[in-house]
Protein backbone atom coordinates (compact mmCIF):
# COMPACT_ATOMS: atom_id res chain seq x y z
CA UNK A 1 0.00 0.00 0.00
CA UNK A 2 3.12 2.26 0.81
CA UNK A 3 4.37 1.53 -2.40
CA UNK A 4 1.15 2.48 -4.53
CA UNK A 5 0.76 5.63 -2.43
CA UNK A 6 3.64 6.59 -3.56
CA UNK A 7 2.88 6.42 -7.52
CA UNK A 8 -0.02 7.66 -6.82
CA UNK A 9 1.55 10.58 -5.12
CA UNK A 10 4.25 10.73 -7.69
CA UNK A 11 2.10 10.76 -10.73
CA UNK A 12 -0.14 13.25 -9.04
CA UNK A 13 2.34 15.41 -8.09
CA UNK A 14 3.93 15.17 -11.96
CA UNK A 15 0.39 16.07 -13.85
CA UNK A 16 0.05 19.05 -11.08
CA UNK A 17 4.06 20.42 -12.54
CA UNK A 18 2.70 19.78 -15.79
CA UNK A 19 -0.46 22.15 -15.69
CA UNK A 20 1.88 24.72 -13.38
CA UNK A 21 4.39 24.71 -16.35
CA UNK A 22 1.70 25.12 -18.35
CA UNK A 23 -0.01 28.01 -16.46
CA UNK A 24 3.43 29.94 -16.50
CA UNK A 25 4.13 29.52 -20.06
CA UNK A 26 0.36 30.84 -20.53
CA UNK A 27 1.26 34.13 -18.24
CA UNK A 28 4.42 34.64 -19.73
CA UNK A 29 2.81 34.88 -23.11
CA UNK A 30 0.80 37.14 -21.89
CA UNK A 31 3.21 39.24 -19.82
CA UNK A 32 5.36 39.06 -23.19
CA UNK A 33 2.14 40.37 -25.54
CA UNK A 34 1.59 43.04 -23.09
CA UNK A 35 5.28 44.26 -22.83
CA UNK A 36 5.33 44.25 -26.79
CA UNK A 37 2.03 46.10 -26.65
CA UNK A 38 2.91 48.74 -24.34
CA UNK A 39 6.61 49.18 -26.76
CA UNK A 40 4.58 49.93 -29.64
CA UNK A 41 2.34 52.31 -27.91
CA UNK A 42 -0.52 50.12 -27.94
CA UNK A 43 -3.32 49.40 -25.35
CA UNK A 44 -4.74 46.04 -25.30
CA UNK A 45 -7.14 43.48 -23.45
CA UNK A 46 -7.73 39.79 -22.78
CA UNK A 47 -10.86 38.28 -24.52
CA UNK A 48 -11.02 34.06 -24.24
CA UNK A 49 -7.56 33.90 -23.61
CA UNK A 50 -6.17 35.88 -26.10
CA UNK A 51 -4.68 39.40 -25.80
CA UNK A 52 -6.22 42.14 -28.38
CA UNK A 53 -4.12 44.50 -29.20
CA UNK A 54 -5.82 48.13 -29.61
CA UNK A 55 -4.49 51.19 -31.04
CA UNK A 56 -4.13 54.43 -28.60
CA UNK A 57 -6.20 57.10 -28.99
CA UNK A 58 -5.98 59.87 -30.67
CA UNK A 59 -5.99 63.55 -28.40
CA UNK A 60 -7.91 66.32 -29.81
CA UNK A 61 -7.36 69.39 -28.07
CA UNK A 62 -9.85 72.23 -28.74
CA UNK A 63 -9.22 75.83 -27.10
CA UNK A 64 -11.30 78.59 -27.91
CA UNK A 65 -9.18 79.52 -30.60
CA UNK A 66 -6.64 76.67 -31.17
CA UNK A 67 -7.23 73.17 -32.41
CA UNK A 68 -4.08 70.52 -31.77
CA UNK A 69 -4.05 66.84 -32.16
CA UNK A 70 -1.61 64.33 -30.45
CA UNK A 71 -0.83 60.75 -30.20
CA UNK A 72 1.57 58.56 -28.60
CA UNK A 73 4.49 57.97 -31.13
CA UNK A 74 4.55 54.07 -31.66
CA UNK A 75 8.50 54.53 -32.73
CA UNK A 76 9.44 55.70 -29.28
CA UNK A 77 7.18 54.99 -26.21
CA UNK A 78 8.25 57.79 -24.22
CA UNK A 79 7.32 60.63 -26.86
CA UNK A 80 4.35 61.62 -28.72
CA UNK A 81 3.24 63.20 -31.62
CA UNK A 82 1.91 66.80 -31.83
CA UNK A 83 0.50 68.45 -35.00
CA UNK A 84 -1.05 71.98 -34.23
CA UNK A 85 -3.75 73.21 -36.69
CA UNK A 86 -3.96 76.80 -37.86
CA UNK A 87 -7.41 77.96 -37.12
CA UNK A 88 -9.05 79.90 -40.03
CA UNK A 89 -11.08 82.93 -38.26
CA UNK A 90 -14.11 83.07 -40.47
CA UNK A 91 -15.24 79.83 -40.44
CA UNK A 92 -16.45 77.66 -36.62
CA UNK A 93 -14.44 75.54 -35.15
CA UNK A 94 -17.15 72.20 -36.69
CA UNK A 95 -15.82 73.24 -40.07
CA UNK A 96 -11.72 73.74 -39.19
CA UNK A 97 -12.02 70.66 -37.55
CA UNK A 98 -13.08 69.04 -40.65
CA UNK A 99 -10.50 70.72 -42.54
CA UNK A 100 -8.22 69.29 -40.11
CA UNK A 101 -8.77 65.76 -40.72
CA UNK A 102 -8.17 66.45 -44.49
CA UNK A 103 -5.43 68.87 -44.65
CA UNK A 104 -3.22 67.41 -42.05
CA UNK A 105 -1.40 64.09 -41.21
CA UNK A 106 -2.22 62.38 -37.70
CA UNK A 107 -5.61 62.43 -37.72
CA UNK A 108 -6.19 61.10 -41.28
CA UNK A 109 -4.18 57.69 -40.09
CA UNK A 110 -7.54 55.65 -39.45
CA UNK A 111 -8.14 56.66 -35.82
CA UNK A 112 -11.15 54.94 -34.79
CA UNK A 113 -10.63 56.17 -30.91
CA UNK A 114 -10.10 59.68 -29.89
CA UNK A 115 -9.98 61.75 -26.32
CA UNK A 116 -11.15 65.30 -26.73
CA UNK A 117 -10.62 67.78 -24.21
CA UNK A 118 -12.61 70.70 -24.33
CA UNK A 119 -12.19 74.37 -23.20
CA UNK A 120 -15.13 76.04 -22.16
CA UNK A 121 -16.72 77.89 -18.93
CA UNK A 122 -17.05 75.02 -15.89
CA UNK A 123 -19.83 74.99 -13.29
CA UNK A 124 -17.84 73.30 -10.58
CA UNK A 125 -20.57 71.06 -8.19
CA UNK A 126 -20.13 68.85 -5.11
CA UNK A 127 -20.12 65.32 -6.11
CA UNK A 128 -22.84 64.68 -3.01
CA UNK A 129 -24.95 67.21 -4.53
CA UNK A 130 -24.59 66.27 -8.29
CA UNK A 131 -27.86 65.31 -10.62
CA UNK A 132 -26.95 64.11 -13.74
CA UNK A 133 -30.68 64.59 -15.14
CA UNK A 134 -30.20 68.61 -13.54
CA UNK A 135 -26.57 69.47 -14.51
CA UNK A 136 -27.84 70.74 -18.15
CA UNK A 137 -30.62 73.30 -16.43
CA UNK A 138 -27.72 74.75 -13.65
CA UNK A 139 -25.30 75.04 -16.58
CA UNK A 140 -27.19 77.21 -19.04
CA UNK A 141 -28.65 79.14 -15.33
CA UNK A 142 -24.67 79.52 -14.37
CA UNK A 143 -23.33 79.87 -17.72
CA UNK A 144 -25.22 81.83 -20.10
CA UNK A 145 -25.21 82.40 -23.65
CA UNK A 146 -24.70 78.76 -24.22
CA UNK A 147 -28.10 77.53 -24.31
CA UNK A 148 -27.56 75.94 -27.86
CA UNK A 149 -24.51 73.68 -26.51
CA UNK A 150 -24.35 69.93 -25.35
CA UNK A 151 -23.97 70.23 -21.58
CA UNK A 152 -20.94 67.51 -20.72
CA UNK A 153 -19.49 66.40 -17.36
CA UNK A 154 -16.28 64.74 -15.90
CA UNK A 155 -15.90 63.82 -12.49
CA UNK A 156 -12.68 64.17 -10.56
CA UNK A 157 -12.93 61.59 -7.77
CA UNK A 158 -9.65 62.95 -5.68
CA UNK A 159 -11.24 66.34 -5.30
CA UNK A 160 -14.82 65.19 -4.74
CA UNK A 161 -16.35 67.44 -7.42
CA UNK A 162 -17.70 67.24 -11.10
CA UNK A 163 -16.99 70.03 -13.38
CA UNK A 164 -19.60 70.33 -15.62
CA UNK A 165 -18.73 71.95 -19.19
CA UNK A 166 -20.65 72.22 -22.74
CA UNK A 167 -19.55 71.74 -26.17
CA UNK A 168 -20.89 73.24 -29.57
CA UNK A 169 -23.35 70.97 -31.01
CA UNK A 170 -22.04 70.83 -34.16
CA UNK A 171 -18.37 70.52 -33.67
CA UNK A 172 -19.59 67.34 -31.23
CA UNK A 173 -21.61 65.68 -34.07
CA UNK A 174 -18.28 66.39 -36.49
CA UNK A 175 -16.32 63.83 -33.98
CA UNK A 176 -19.10 61.42 -32.72
CA UNK A 177 -19.31 61.13 -36.92
CA UNK A 178 -15.16 60.68 -37.14
CA UNK A 179 -14.71 58.72 -34.64
CA UNK A 180 -16.81 55.06 -32.98
CA UNK A 181 -15.40 55.16 -29.91
CA UNK A 182 -14.61 59.46 -28.46
CA UNK A 183 -14.53 60.64 -25.15
CA UNK A 184 -14.65 63.71 -23.84
CA UNK A 185 -13.15 65.55 -20.84
CA UNK A 186 -12.29 69.22 -19.41
CA UNK A 187 -8.86 71.22 -21.01
CA UNK A 188 -8.02 71.68 -17.18
CA UNK A 189 -9.33 67.94 -15.30
CA UNK A 190 -5.43 66.46 -15.67
CA UNK A 191 -3.73 69.83 -14.71
CA UNK A 192 -6.30 69.88 -11.41
CA UNK A 193 -5.53 66.31 -10.73
CA UNK A 194 -1.80 67.06 -11.01
CA UNK A 195 -1.73 69.74 -9.18
CA UNK A 196 -3.90 68.57 -6.28
CA UNK A 197 -1.47 65.89 -5.52
CA UNK A 198 1.64 68.28 -6.09
CA UNK A 199 -0.33 70.97 -3.17
CA UNK A 200 0.58 68.05 -0.54
CA UNK A 201 3.93 69.03 -0.78
CA UNK A 202 5.01 71.05 2.38
CA UNK A 203 2.42 73.03 5.11
CA UNK A 204 1.91 76.23 3.65
CA UNK A 205 -1.26 77.23 1.43
CA UNK A 206 -1.46 77.45 -2.23
CA UNK A 207 -2.67 79.24 -5.09
CA UNK A 208 -2.35 77.98 -8.40
CA UNK A 209 -2.56 79.83 -11.68
CA UNK A 210 -2.86 78.23 -14.77
CA UNK A 211 -2.31 80.66 -17.98
CA UNK A 212 -3.71 79.25 -21.41
CA UNK A 213 -5.98 79.72 -24.40
CA UNK A 214 -5.36 83.81 -23.03
CA UNK A 215 -7.39 82.73 -19.90
CA UNK A 216 -6.20 82.23 -16.67
CA UNK A 217 -8.09 79.83 -14.42
CA UNK A 218 -6.97 80.48 -10.92
CA UNK A 219 -7.80 77.59 -8.09
CA UNK A 220 -6.92 76.63 -4.37
CA UNK A 221 -7.37 72.68 -2.90
CA UNK A 222 -8.08 72.34 0.86
CA UNK A 223 -8.22 69.03 1.99
CA UNK A 224 -9.47 66.80 -0.61
CA UNK A 225 -11.70 69.27 -1.99
CA UNK A 226 -11.58 72.95 -4.27
CA UNK A 227 -11.33 75.66 -1.61
CA UNK A 228 -11.49 78.15 -4.72
CA UNK A 229 -11.42 77.89 -8.66
CA UNK A 230 -12.73 80.21 -11.16
CA UNK A 231 -11.55 81.64 -14.68
CA UNK A 232 -10.94 84.78 -16.05
CA UNK A 233 -10.44 86.06 -19.70
CA UNK A 234 -7.32 88.39 -19.92
CA UNK A 235 -3.74 87.92 -21.33
CA UNK A 236 -2.49 91.22 -19.76
CA UNK A 237 -0.12 91.61 -17.03
CA UNK A 238 -2.15 94.24 -15.33
CA UNK A 239 -5.38 92.31 -15.53
CA UNK A 240 -3.38 89.03 -14.09
CA UNK A 241 -2.21 90.74 -11.32
CA UNK A 242 -5.39 92.43 -10.54
CA UNK A 243 -7.38 88.98 -10.72
CA UNK A 244 -4.72 86.86 -8.84
CA UNK A 245 -4.33 89.39 -6.30
CA UNK A 246 -8.10 89.41 -5.66
CA UNK A 247 -8.68 86.45 -5.19
CA UNK A 248 -5.59 86.34 -2.96
CA UNK A 249 -7.18 88.56 -0.83
CA UNK A 250 -10.43 86.90 -0.88
CA UNK A 251 -8.79 83.87 0.56
CA UNK A 252 -7.32 85.42 3.30
CA UNK A 253 -3.95 84.40 2.19
CA UNK A 254 -0.73 84.98 3.95
CA UNK A 255 1.49 87.45 1.74
CA UNK A 256 4.51 85.88 4.10
CA UNK A 257 3.68 82.54 4.30
CA UNK A 258 1.74 81.12 1.42
CA UNK A 259 2.41 80.62 -1.84
CA UNK A 260 1.57 81.43 -5.52
CA UNK A 261 2.31 79.31 -8.09
CA UNK A 262 2.44 80.27 -11.69
CA UNK A 263 2.50 77.67 -14.64
CA UNK A 264 0.88 77.52 -18.30
CA UNK A 265 1.68 80.12 -21.30
CA UNK A 266 2.74 83.15 -18.87
CA UNK A 267 2.47 86.95 -20.77
CA UNK A 268 5.93 89.08 -20.03
CA UNK A 269 6.87 86.22 -17.53
CA UNK A 270 9.56 88.34 -15.71
CA UNK A 271 7.28 91.64 -15.72
CA UNK A 272 4.34 89.27 -14.03
CA UNK A 273 6.47 87.65 -11.46
CA UNK A 274 7.65 91.48 -10.71
CA UNK A 275 4.73 92.61 -10.33
CA UNK A 276 3.48 89.95 -8.14
CA UNK A 277 6.01 89.54 -5.89
CA UNK A 278 5.59 93.25 -5.09
CA UNK A 279 2.56 91.93 -2.79
CA UNK A 280 3.12 88.17 -2.19
CA UNK A 281 6.48 87.47 -0.96
CA UNK A 282 6.54 83.62 -2.43
CA UNK A 283 6.21 83.75 -6.06
CA UNK A 284 7.14 80.78 -8.07
CA UNK A 285 6.75 79.78 -12.03
CA UNK A 286 6.83 75.99 -12.59
CA UNK A 287 8.81 75.04 -14.70
CA UNK A 288 7.96 71.59 -16.79
CA UNK A 289 11.01 70.49 -17.17
CA UNK A 290 11.94 70.47 -13.70
CA UNK A 291 8.56 69.74 -13.04
CA UNK A 292 9.06 66.54 -14.87
CA UNK A 293 12.06 65.50 -14.80
CA UNK A 294 13.14 66.47 -18.48
CA UNK A 295 10.68 64.22 -20.03
CA UNK A 296 10.92 64.13 -23.50
CA UNK A 297 7.71 65.17 -23.60
CA UNK A 298 8.71 68.58 -21.96
CA UNK A 299 10.67 69.52 -25.31
CA UNK A 300 7.85 69.73 -27.39
CA UNK A 301 7.46 73.07 -28.99
CA UNK A 302 4.27 74.93 -28.01
CA UNK A 303 2.69 71.36 -26.33
CA UNK A 304 0.64 73.17 -23.61
CA UNK A 305 0.99 72.24 -19.99
CA UNK A 306 -2.70 70.30 -19.49
CA UNK A 307 -1.66 67.74 -22.49
CA UNK A 308 1.62 67.24 -20.49
CA UNK A 309 0.05 66.30 -17.72
CA UNK A 310 -2.38 64.14 -19.43
CA UNK A 311 -0.05 61.94 -21.05
CA UNK A 312 2.29 61.70 -17.92
CA UNK A 313 -0.37 60.51 -15.67
CA UNK A 314 -1.77 58.01 -18.26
Amino acid sequence: MQETGNKIFKQTSRQANEQTSKRTDGQTNRQADRQAGAASGLTGRPVAGTFVLKKPRLIIRIGRNTLSFSALDTKNANNIVFEPYTVRSGISMAANLREAFREIGLPGNGWQRAMVLIDSPVLMMPVDEYNDGLKATLYHHAVTGRDAETVMSVVLPSLNAVAVYSINKDLKLVIDDHFSDARFTHVCAPVWEHLYRRSFTGVRQKLYAYFHDKKIDVFSFQQNRFKFTNSFDTNLVPDAVYFILNVWKQLAFDNRRDELHLVGELPSREELAKELHTFIQNVYVINPKAEFNRAPITEIKNLPYDLMTYFLRN
